[in-house]
């Protein structure tokens, strides 16, 4: 939860070790007098490839093609070489990096069959580069070959295991979010049950003031009016997010709401942990029971994960507030990160997932961050707003 990426630093160690690699390529070609646009075609075509922001890119430039391409350019060099019968050239370490990158690329991003297919071609490529230089001399080749197929053997392997983690964990968010959306259908049954039976209700007793007491009708229709109204907001606010269905969940868990988040609070805090809760005079016990609910659970949510991540925190603030005429709910802690829990008890960072998907399909926003940029403390900060109109 608290951790940065170090994917930026990884992504500019990268680019400066292929600029010098194939600085270094070129220098080769050079000191050997080869012509050298054969070694900068190569390199710019595989430095275009592998360095193109993927959502810069246009349409057709696939994970396909840009591994592809590369790799068949520089088989051609090679087929080049070996065809017209010219004299040895060389091969260097930025080419190689470049065919190994790409080999990574079809690996973790190219769809079946194409990451097969790409996967070849960008080993055949590099395999075929020491016949460039020892074509005279077959134990040199076998011996550069062997070292390529050591390369390619980690480099598939390691994509290989990346792709299956990104895989697990895109199924992870699609069943986390799935069984939010079943929690959610849970929860649209009780609003609108509610809304139906106060409907229900009302109508009866119209039906016997009709006869009774026809003068005082009004305020009972105008009652069947407004639970109508809430009924169908909360139909359509909430049934957006349900594209699919699923089995009843085998347990409703209890739908809380603003005034259970006081008992929330009160029962979090412990001995070396003070926890407040401040409340706005103007939040209504009457915003929309799925808005409550959905407020309910981010503290909840928010509360779970200072106790996995922040068992250091000494102060833990629940703020509901209505600016703008809008509901904000948020939990900040002042702890560094420290816990007492074992590892595996940490969870597995899907809860903001669920969160983020209930809050949306209210037209909310959820976020959550380090809470430096609110006061400059340490901590954390989750917040959450919604429309809180009836």
């Amino acid at each position: 939860m608290r951790s940065t990426s170090p994917r930026g630093c990884v992504r500019g160690f990268g680019v400066g070790f292929l600029l010098a690699a194939s600085v270094y390529d070129l220098l080769i070609a050079s000191g050997l007098h080869n012509v050298l646009w054969p070694s900068v075609t190569v390199l710019l075509v595989g430095f275009a490839a592998v360095l193109w922001p993927v959502d810069r890119g246009p349409r057709w430039l696939t994970p396909q093609l840009r591994t592809a391409v590369p790799a068949v350019v520089s088989a051609l060099f090679t087929a080049g070489v070996l065809l017209t019968g010219r004299a040895e050239a060389p091969f260097g370490p930025g080419e190689v990096a470049v065919l190994l990158s790409l080999l990574f690329i079809a690996v973790r991003h190219c769809s079946w069959p194409w990451v097969l297919v790409c996967g070849v071609l960008d080993s055949v490529a590099l395999l075929l580069l020491p016949v460039r230089h020892y074509r005279s001399s077959q134990d040199e080749v076998l011996a550069f070959a062997l070292v390529g197929l050591v390369l390619i053997g980690f480099t598939a392997g390691l994509a290989a295991y990346l792709r299956s983690l990104d895989y697990r964990r895109a199924v992870t968010i699609s069943e986390t979010r799935r069984a939010e959306r079943v929690a959610i259908a849970a929860d649209l049954h009780d609003f609108v049950a509610h809304h139906v039976t106060g409907i229900l209700v009302q109508t009866q007793m119209a039906r016997m003031m009709a006869a009774r007491q026809p003068q005082d009708l009004d305020p009972v229709l105008a009652g069947i009016e407004r639970a109508a109204t809430e009924a169908l907001a909360s139909m359509r606010r909430t049934v957006g997010v349900l594209r699919d269905t699923g089995p009843e969940p085998a347990d409703r868990r209890p739908v809380g709401d603003l005034a259970a988040v006081t008992d929330l609070v009160e029962g979090f805090a412990t001995p070396a942990q003070k926890t407040v809760l401040h409340r706005d005079p103007v939040v209504s016990d009457d915003l929309p029971h799925e808005v409550q609910a959905a407020a309910f659970r981010v503290v909840q949510e928010a509360l779970t994960n200072v106790r996995r991540h922040a068992g250091d925190a000494t102060r833990v603030t629940v703020g509901l507030a209505c600016p703008g005429g809008r509901l904000e709910v948020t939990v900040t802690d002042d702890g560094h990160g420290g816990t007492q829990l074992p590892e595996a008890a940490h969870g597995g960072g899907f809860g903001l997932v669920g969160l983020t998907e209930r809050v949306t399909a209210l037209g909310g926003e959820l976020h959550a961050g380090p809470r430096g940029g609110v006061d400059g403390g340490a901590g954390w900060q989750v917040r959450a707003v919604f429309p809180a109109g009836q």
